[in-house]
Order: structure tokens, then C-alpha cells, then sequence
């Protein structure tokens, strides 16, 4: 059994626990499973049949997490990604005035050109040219960026037209669920409970039972029922054949097209680019006084694999999720936490009502402990040198604050090249660094 694990998934039974694997591949996907409902959702704004897109937009997740699982024997899981998916709907479809079939198309060949750009390691080239300090400010931007969405989801942070945002009703609905759930989970944490974080969304889950949200007037953890009344448990998955496969090729060689593939394919580089350096950084998956990250390329290329899949599925880009740092704080280290991430998305196809029943409330106080995790990594950053302290600034605060992990990333860039050269420190700027920064000057003028 050890050898199959071992094979399998990269798993060392004098270092890893079977257990400590399952218990965080679930924590993830508890965390990450609010896809499942948001992304029908968000598709529904182009008549797209909703059951369709929950059955792809989990097919999808499906395939990449295995392909991560059993190829990279990594501990990341993927789904088709929030802000893509919204790119695809509110921008290239109801902006531009294109079809889905359009976008689908667009989504499918930058697969491919990930693929391309995987194999002949262009991508772990651009990986491996951003300095140090940048790819730790990148850990710890990718932290305040989880607890921020941990916030608003629980309504601790809310909107605010006056100052964008504000602090929410904390002492009433899904806000007080998810701060009781915070300091219930944040126990468990410190207290070194096995699966703190998991018993902390399922604890918080079930408070939710019992307080009312003022503005829907129903509890914050809603079972879903039937038409009887009785709540329901299992559900069939719709077909896919509506959407599958459905793509436009009539267009591949217009101007529109050739603008959305570069936007994704942007995008979701960089968007996958920081979430691998970010959750290695701040969980000692990276060795010590090291930068470079081990297998790289096998998880580019997972992360390729399942854009094209999901596209032939009916979804949007598929991309490694943030939200997996949530499994590795649990403890989870190999492909056997994605695989047993990979099962809960399978089960999920027929027991949707019970994991759509957890409210964001519930999955808040985990993401912001993952984001107090992923802080750590801020005190190997040289503050006292400007020429560093400034571009890693730059990089942590703008993830949350532009709500887009690869604008911190490309703004880190930007800034850290003319630091130095305002600074005379050319010798510090490498031949690729100016290249990526002139690159990203040129997407925000242009794109």
C-alpha cells in the first residue's frame, strides 16, 4: 500500500500521514466548493442551462486536481477561476457582444498555448526571473488577499459606495457566524487539533442552523429541500451536452480573438504563477535557502491540461486555486491531498445539496487563518533596503486591494525594476526583468 502512495501520489509514509492527507484535501475543498454555485450562477447572465454549467464547472475541477494529483503529485487543487469566469461573461460576451461559443473557443486555444508554453519551459523561465524578495511578498500578499475574501464572504467587510469598503453588521447574521466560527476555529488551530480548520467550517456550518440573516430573513446555513419540503440530500448531474464541445471556429483569426486569448492567457499565467510561489513560500514546501520550486513544470502543466478540459467541458479558464493553501496549512504535502480533493468534487456531482448547504460564512474563518499562515514569509524581506522594501510592498498590498493576485505581481515587477534603476542598482536588474517590465507597462497602456 505504501509503494502505491508512494508511486501514486509522492507520498512518504515516514513523513506524511494518510489521514492528516484526506482530512486537508477536504478542508480544501470545503473552502473552494462555493465555485460549484457561483459559477452557474454567473453563467446564467447568457442563458447558459445552469445545471450544465454546476456538472462542467465540477468536471473540470475533477480533472485538473487528478492531473495534479497523479502527475505533479502536488497538493493543489483547480476550478474554473473567479474574475476569468467573470471576464468571459460580463467582458468578451455582454461587452464585446460575442457568443459563449466565442469564448469557449478563445479559453480552448489558450490551453493550448499553455501547453506550448509549458513544454518548451517558457513559463518556468518567467518563474524562476522574479527575485526572491518579490516571490516572498508574493506569499504574503496571496494571505491578505485569502482573508480578505474570507471577509466578504462572511460579511465582515461589506461595500461601501462612500470608501468602497467598511466594516460589516458583525453582531447579527452571517458576519457574527463567521466571527463565532473565527475564534471557534482559531482554538482549534491553536490548541493543535487534528483538521482544526475542517472542524471549524463544520462547526461554524451548524451555528449557522440556528442564527437568522436580517436581510433574507432565514437561517445562514440553509438546507436544500424539495418541492415537498423535505430536505434533500442526493441529485442527479445534469447532462453537459448542451454546452460540450461547442466551439466557433469561424472567428480564430479576428482581432477580438487574438485580444481575449491574450487576456486570459495573462491572466491566468500569472494568476497560477503566484499561487504556486505564494503556498510554497509560506508552507516549507520550498527547501530552505532556496527559490526555485520543485516540479514547476509538472504543475503548469496540470494547470494547462484542465483549461483545455474545461473548455471542451463548457466553463471558463480552469486554474490552480488560492484557496489550496487552506489544505497545505491542514498539513496536506503530496497528491494524495488533491486526489482526496478530486473524490469530494466527484461526490459532490451527486450530493451537491449537502455541500452547497455550507454557506461562505462558514468557510471565512479558515481562509483567514491560511491568510495569517501565509503572513510569515513578510519577516525574510529586507525592509531597511528600499530598492527591496518598496516593490515587495507594492506586490502584497495590491493583491487585495486591486482584488487580482497577478496585478500584485505584475506592479511588483514594474516597480521593482525602476526602483533599482532610479536607485543606479542596474547590475540587480536582470536582461528578463526589464523584458517583463516593459511587457507589463505594455498590457496596462494597451490592454
Amino acid at each position: 500500500m505504501a509503494n502505491i502512495l508512494s508511486k501514486c501520489f509522492g507520498f512518504d509514509s515516514t513523513k506524511h500521514s494518510v489521514r492528516t492527507e484526506i482530512l486537508a484535501g477536504l478542508t480544501t475543498f470545503l473552502t473552494m466548493a462555493y465555485i460549484l454555485a457561483v459559477n452557474p450562477g454567473i453563467f446564467s447572465a447568457l442563458d447558459m442551462p445552469g445545471g450544465a454549467v454546476f456538472t462542467a464547472t465540477a468536471l473540470a475541477a475533477i480533472v485538473g486536481t487528478l492531473v495534479m494529483a497523479l502527475y505533479a503529485k502536488k497538493p493543489f487543487a483547480l476550478a474554473p477561476g473567479m474574475g476569468l469566469n467573470a471576464f468571459f461573461v460580463f467582458t468578451v460576451c455582454i461587452g464585446m457582444g460575442h457568443s459563449w461559443q466565442f469564448a469557449l473557443t478563445a479559453v480552448f486555444i489558450e490551453g493550448l498555448l499553455f501547453i506550448i508554453l509549458t513544454l518548451t519551459k517558457v513559463r518556468t523561465w518567467l518563474i524562476n526571473a522574479i527575485p526572491g524578495t518579490l516571490k516572498k511578498a508574493i506569499g504574503a500578499g496571496i494571505g491578505l488577499f485569502i482573508a480578505f475574501i474570507g471577509m466578504q464572504n462572511a460579511g465582515i467587510i461589506a461595500d461601501n459606495p462612500a470608501t468602497l469598503v467598511s466594516l460589516g453588521d458583525i453582531t447579527h447574521g452571517k458576519a457574527l457566524v463567521g466571527i463565532i466560527g473565527l475564534f471557534i476555529t482559531a482554538g482549534l488551530v491553536m490548541a493543535k487539533v487534528r483538521g482544526g480548520m475542517l472542524w471549524g467550517i463544520l462547526v461554524t456550518a451548524v451555528i449557522g442552523l440556528f442564527i437568522k440573516d436580517p436581510a433574507s430573513g432565514e437561517a445562514v446555513t440553509q438546507l436544500i429541500r424539495n418541492e415537498a419540503g423535505n430536505v434533500k440530500l442526493i441529485s442527479l448531474p445534469d447532462s453537459i451536452s448542451p454546452i460540450f464541445c461547442k466551439f466557433e471556429w469561424a472567428s480564430i483569426l479576428s482581432w477580438d480573438m487574438l485580444a481575449v486569448v491574450f487576456t486570459f492567457l495573462f491572466i491566468d499565467m500569472f494568476d497560477t504563477m503566484g499561487t504556486i510561489i505564494g503556498v510554497h513560500q509560506s508552507s516549507g514546501l520550498i527547501q530552505k535557502g532556496g527559490d526555485e520550486i520543485p516540479g514547476v513544470e509538472k504543475m503548469f502543466l496540470a494547470d494547462s491540461i484542465a483549461t483545455v478540459a474545461g473548455a471542451c467541458f463548457g466553463t471558463s479558464t480552469t486554474t490552480t486555486y488560492v484557496e489550496s493553501a487552506s489544505g497545505v496549512g491542514e498539513g496536506g504535502r503530496t497528491g494524495l491531498t488533491a486526489f482526496s480533493t478530486a473524490v469530494f468534487f466527484v461526490l459532490a456531482l451527486f450530493f451537491s445539496p449537502i455541500f452547497l448547504a455550507i454557506p461562505g460564512a462558514a468557510t471565512a474563518p479558515a481562509l483567514i487563518i491560511v491568510g495569517v499562515m501565509m503572513m510569515g514569509s513578510v519577516k525574510n524581506i529586507h525592509w531597511e533596503d528600499y530598492c527591496k522594501a518598496i516593490p515587495a510592498f507594492v506586490t502584497l498590498i495590491m493583491m487585495p486591494l486591486a482584488y487580482s493576485i497577478s496585478d500584485g505581481i505584475l506592479l511588483g515587477v514594474i516597480s521593482y525594476v525602476l526602483c533599482h534603476a532610479v536607485a543606479g542598482k542596474f547590475k540587480d536588474i536582470s536582461i528578463t526583468m526589464w523584458i517583463l517590465a516593459a511587457l507589463f507597462v505594455c498590457k496596462y497602456i494597451f490592454i
